[in-house]
């Protein structure tokens, strides 16, 4: 006897969401692991009253315009839905930070890192409200509430002591490295939950 089995189309899209955000999260850990690499061994020297160099310059504009890339790239993956005015205003703030670090990166290092910081306050918000809209759609977001809730409490440190005399790339490389982390933490948490779906 043939058994059919029948997957309507919110299972469907649910699994191909997931799977999708587990690719993306794979591909958001290996760019954050690249860019934490390129800082330590480029720039990790440079503290708050010093110049960027050009390189420093250049990794500090790529970070937030990565994220804009990378939250588009969401947005297309989950379709049409609540979070999504949430990640135009991630975008928009993901433009309007690599306007203004465009800026900064001619300034001092402090400059950088409290547009930075300001920037991973308000994204770390911003990943806060999607995560939390998400739970009952996709389902496995504790990683990036965590995360989130990481980022505003790392905003504001980092913004705090932009003006420190000790404060300096290292800082953000810290960062990025910790989002690493939870983007993998997620795709585990995701696979988990594809895996116990799929039973």
């Amino acid at each position: 006897m043939t058994h059919t089995t029948v997957t309507s189309p919110a299972s469907t899209t649910t699994t191909t969401t997931s799977s999708g955000l587990r690719s993306l999260h794979l591909i958001r850990v290996v760019f954050s692991l690249v860019w934490v690499a390129l800082v330590l061994t480029t720039s990790a020297s440079l503290v708050s009253a010093d110049r960027p160099t050009a390189i420093a310059g250049l990794l500090l504009v790529v970070y937030p315009l990565w994220d804009v890339v990378a939250t588009l790239l969401e947005r297309r993956l989950t379709g049409p839905g609540s979070t999504h005015r949430v990640s135009a205003v991630n975008m928009a703030l993901g433009l309007a930070t690599t306007a203004g670090m465009i800026i900064a990166v001619f300034s001092v290092i402090r400059t950088a890192l409290l547009v930075f910081g300001v920037w991973a306050l308000l994204s770390g918000a911003v990943q806060l409200v999607t995560a939390i809209r998400r739970r009952r759609t996709v389902g496995a977001q504790w990683p990036m509430i965590i995360s989130g809730a990481q980022s505003v409490l790392a905003g504001v440190t980092i913004a705090a002591g932009s003006a420190s005399e000790t404060s300096g790339l290292s800082t953000v490389a810290g960062y990025s490295a910790f989002g690493a982390f939870w983007f993998l933490v997620s795709v585990i948490a995701l696979n988990n939950r594809s895996r116990r779906a799929a039973r």
